[in-house]
């Protein structure tokens, strides 16, 4: 809400000075221009590939527990007392270190989402700065972050243009898997 009040008061500081008439208002889509760069596919395929390495880690880690537990349920009536607390603090031990892994792989999922993807958005960033700078625009309005109220037809979709100078085919469109918001 922040955002939409601080707009529209630029919008009414805009249209109450007379250089109104030459500021030039561009908006496009940056998640839609970060979904079609060839960066954030290669950055997808190594988050997946990790992602996938932690899951058969935490199911080999799974596996051991199960059969240790089945095996605990199964013969604990025949163990002595001190037996019976050794494995039962085993069992305790293996439960918080399946949490703790998977606690830490969440952590580190986030921090290489971040990483793989900063590269990615700082080179859409600059090319959006490039296309101002070059098109002489006032204003560039990412429509993906919801800031903007009111889409006139004196606004010009510079998603064709990015697409240009970040080398990515005219043709190509915006896939429905993976988020790529960055995490915060």
């Amino acid at each position: 809400m922040k955002n939409v009040t601080k707009f529209l008061a630029l919008v009414m500081v805009l249209f109450a000075t007379q250089s109104f008439a030459q500021t030039k208002l561009g908006h496009i889509n940056m998640q839609e221009l970060i979904a079609l760069m060839p960066e954030r596919d290669s950055a997808v395929l190594k988050l997946e590939n990790y992602a996938k390495e932690l899951e058969e880690t935490m199911q080999g880690m799974q596996q051991e527990f199960n059969t240790k537990l089945q095996t605990y349920q199964q013969k604990n009536a025949t163990w002595t007392a001190s037996i019976l607390e050794a494995k039962t603090k085993e069992l305790e031990e293996m439960q918080q270190r399946l949490q703790m892994f998977n606690q830490n792989a969440q952590q580190e999922m986030q921090q290489l989402q971040q990483t793989l993807f900063a590269p990615v958005y700082e080179k859409a960033s600059k090319a959006i700065e490039k296309i101002g700078a070059n098109g002489s625009f006032t204003y560039i309005i990412d429509l993906s972050a919801g800031a903007l109220i009111y889409k006139g037809t004196s606004s010009i979709d510079l998603l064709p243009e990015a697409k240009k100078e970040l080398g990515i085919p005219a043709d190509k469109t915006q896939p429905t898997q993976f988020n790529t918001q960055p995490a915060e």
